[in-house]
């Protein structure tokens, strides 16, 4: 008890900086929902092309012109404006962004739009926000007590493993990020280039680096991280996301590798995103998503069939077929060179897409991709890491060391 209280102490001084100047930020009054509307129109089959970039917006060509032509009319025939277009090649469609007058629902415009014959659908611009929490400080619980990691470390690390993390700006500058991010893209516009919070907080849960003198350990310090912008900080306490933004992550997390796809956030069931999860899916990517405890099914992404939903074991029993990973009161990465602890699924997500990485390391034993039917549970339905990472690596045997206070698995080669 007694070196716990030190630990403890050293902790809460170390954090108190950044608690001092977090309690200084303004309040920030939540922005509107968007107004906007996602019109789709479907792109002949020969547009795409295996050798185009499509990292930005996409532009010229006949073809490209006539249906932006056709976005225009319908945007002028509905009292709409046309703001700007994307590409999304996987899906066959071009996306074109309308902007809905304030005196009608997005909902029934789009319902309208998606009545015409040129019209493949159209859709709300959904908004999707990260799933943390504003907690106290609380004691430290670091996941490399809880599962293990140097343990699991000697069986995998996650090297050379491709996670996208689709989510706010990461700081790939922090003092236990640098050299993690592989690839960094942008899909969001107007809101800053500075690092921000949750991106970098989940990032670290991640992949923070091993043995680098500072700061944590990462769940799979080896992996090579997407730094995928869907997102932005909107307040301290509030990180947003389209249906745009994301969708555009997703596509390009799909066409440059990615094994493993982290979404540390929750909203309203979106068309075009479900789309480009069954993709991702049908790739064997592992697509791992927080819970909304809040909704009945979890929230979406989460509840896309296919997709590893996890919640935090802090917010009571799971949900049926949930994962349950650590979330409340974890140490991680903030930018700036800062660390301090963040609880909610967002990082419980986290965790399981490290973890996740840690499977999809090439093993001469593995057989198959992982999946959740591989994750091995504890009762309460919280995750063996050790047995489950045994199985997927057909390496070593999981044995339980038990104390007076907790269960935890160590790995026997």
């Amino acid at each position: 008890m007694k070196r716990w209280l030190v630990a403890w102490l050293l902790a809460l001084a170390a954090l108190q900086p950044f608690a001092g100047a977090a309690a200084a930020d303004p309040v920030e009054a939540p922005a509107a929902a968007p107004r906007q509307v996602l019109l789709l129109l479907r792109l002949p089959p020969e547009h795409y092309r295996p050798e185009s970039g499509y990292s930005g917006g996409y532009g010229g060509g006949a073809a490209h012109g006539a249906r932006r032509r056709v976005a225009a009319d319908l945007a002028r025939e509905h009292g709409l404006t046309l703001v700007t277009d994307w590409a999304m090649p996987l899906l066959g469609v071009d996306c074109f962004v309308l902007t809905v007058p304030d005196d009608r629902p997005p909902e029934d415009v789009a319902q309208a739009l998606s009545r015409d014959p040129r019209v493949d659908w159209a859709q709300p611009m959904n908004e999707f926000r990260t799933r943390g929490h504003d907690d106290p400080l609380a004691p430290l619980q670091p996941v490399v007590q809880a599962w293990q990691l140097e343990e699991l470390h000697e069986i995998a690390t996650g090297r050379n493993v491709r996670v996208a993390v689709v989510d706010s700006r990461i700081d790939r500058h922090h003092p236990d990020l640098e050299g993690q991010v592989a690839l960094e893209e942008d899909f969001v516009d107007g809101h800053g280039d500075r690092p921000e919070d949750h991106g970098t907080a989940v990032a670290g849960i991640i992949a923070a680096r091993a043995d680098n003198g500072a700061g944590i350990l990462g769940v799979a310090p080896n992996a090579r991280l997407l730094a995928l912008r869907a997102c932005w900080q909107q307040s301290s306490q509030s990180t947003v996301c389209t249906s745009l933004g994301l969708a555009m992550a997703l596509h390009f997390a799909i066409t440059h590798g990615a094994e493993v796809i982290n979404l540390s956030l929750s909203g309203p069931s979106d068309r075009l995103l479900d789309r480009l999860l069954d993709v991702a899916l049908a790739r064997s990517i592992s697509v791992v998503a927080a819970v909304d405890r809040s909704r009945r099914d979890g929230g979406f992404p989460a509840s896309h069939a296919g997709v590893v939903a996890v919640s935090d074991e802090s917010e009571g029993p799971a949900l049926p077929g949930v994962l349950v990973a650590p979330g409340r009161d974890v140490p991680t990465t903030l930018p700036g060179d800062r660390w301090n602890l963040v609880s909610g699924s967002s990082y419980a997500a986290a965790h399981v897409a490290g973890l996740f990485a840690l499977m999809r390391e090439p093993s001469p034993a593995r057989g198959g991709l992982p999946s959740t039917a591989g994750v091995v549970s504890l009762p309460g339905g919280g995750i063996d890491a050790c047995a489950t990472l045994a199985r997927v690596a057909g390496g070593g045997a999981c044995v339980r060391t038990v104390t007076r206070s907790t269960t935890s698995p160590n790995l026997r080669q």
